[in-house]
């Protein structure tokens, strides 16, 4: 037993930082918002539109009314976390867990993330974005107030498990997920047509949690707008209030639908809550076309066109 001591703790030291067990929560510093920014690298965006998808965060982070917003809450800071998705086991994070507490601090993550590389990947697997969240939120060093996943893409889930089964496990871990869909209408490099309700799907198949909302980007030109009051509707935590377990239609909220506007959710007064432990009641109704119809398009699209089904 005195010869194994020395080893187990020479295994212990060689363990990654996250694998640890991290420290008490009543030792951990107090934020806002714990914030994952979860980006689209699929194959349906070339590489000139994730430039766009990068700058348009880089630029948000560098806008003074956002950065006075994550320095205005009641811990006057914010941690965040950038990384890109796309193949159900194809996940890079650029930025890990960071602290933004001050202007210059938010100001070197913008920097940070301007010269990080820009790749691009195949499949789209918003259910893997979600999956790889999860732990992500898991070793967050951090005690946040609120956990919140943003994901952002132009096409459904056509890879992985199915979006609802992962959206639940989120909910489970009180992570509530927003949504920017980009409403692409430019050609897809295997021909895969664009999806027209996509704004639709990401309202019933991708978010959930109180006070989650989708704000839509017209098109890549549009991205920076979207990503800006998106930010904007995090760190200030407002946005449609769900009722616990209500059961609606979007046309409830008396909200455009993307392609007569902007945007699926608008803001609301930020209202005293309490504590909620079942995020999982806080989704919308069943989506009309099923969550899975990104699934059946991909496989009809490849069995149409080459007579062969996606592995």
């Amino acid at each position: 037993m005195r010869m194994l001591l020395p080893l187990l703790a020479l295994l212990f030291l060689a363990m990654p930082a996250h694998s640890q067990v991290q420290a008490p929560a009543q030792d951990r510093k107090e934020v806002d918002m714990a914030l994952a920014m979860a980006i689209d690298i699929s194959g349906s965006i070339d590489p000139d539109e994730a430039r766009l998808q990068r700058q348009g965060y880089v630029e948000a982070f560098r806008d003074p009314v956002i950065v006075k917003a994550i320095l205005g809450g009641s811990n006057g800071r914010i941690a965040v976390a950038y990384y890109e998705w796309s193949d159900s086991w194809v996940q890079k994070l650029l930025i890990d867990w960071t602290l933004l507490d001050s202007e210059q601090a938010i100001m070197d993550f913008a920097a940070r993330l301007g010269a990080a590389p820009i790749s691009i990947a195949r499949r789209t697997s918003i259910s893997g974005a979600i999956r790889y969240a999860i732990p992500l939120f898991g070793r967050n060093p951090y005690e946040a107030e609120r956990k919140v996943l943003d994901i952002s893409g132009d096409g459904s889930n056509n890879d992985g498990g199915l979006v609802t089964d992962l959206r639940h496990d989120a909910l489970k871990e009180r992570i509530m997920i927003n949504g920017l869909p980009i409403m692409n209408d430019r050609p897809n490099p295997y021909g895969f047509p664009s999806e027209t309700d996509l704004d639709r799907y990401y309202l019933h198949c991708v978010i959930g949690g109180p006070r989650s909302f989708v704000e839509v980007a017209v098109n890549f030109e549009d991205f920076p707008r979207a990503v800006r009051k998106k930010l904007l509707q995090e760190v200030a935590d407002i946005g449609p209030r769900l009722e616990f377990g209500h059961d609606f239609d979007v046309g409830d909220l008396g909200l455009p639908a993307a392609r007569d506007g902007v945007q699926l959710a608008q803001t609301a007064p930020r209202r005293p809550t309490s504590a909620v432990d079942d995020y999982t009641r806080f989704v919308r109704p069943e989506y009309e076309l099923g969550c899975d119809v990104g699934e059946r398009r991909s496989r009809e699209f490849w069995q149409r066109r080459f007579g062969v089904t996606p592995d």
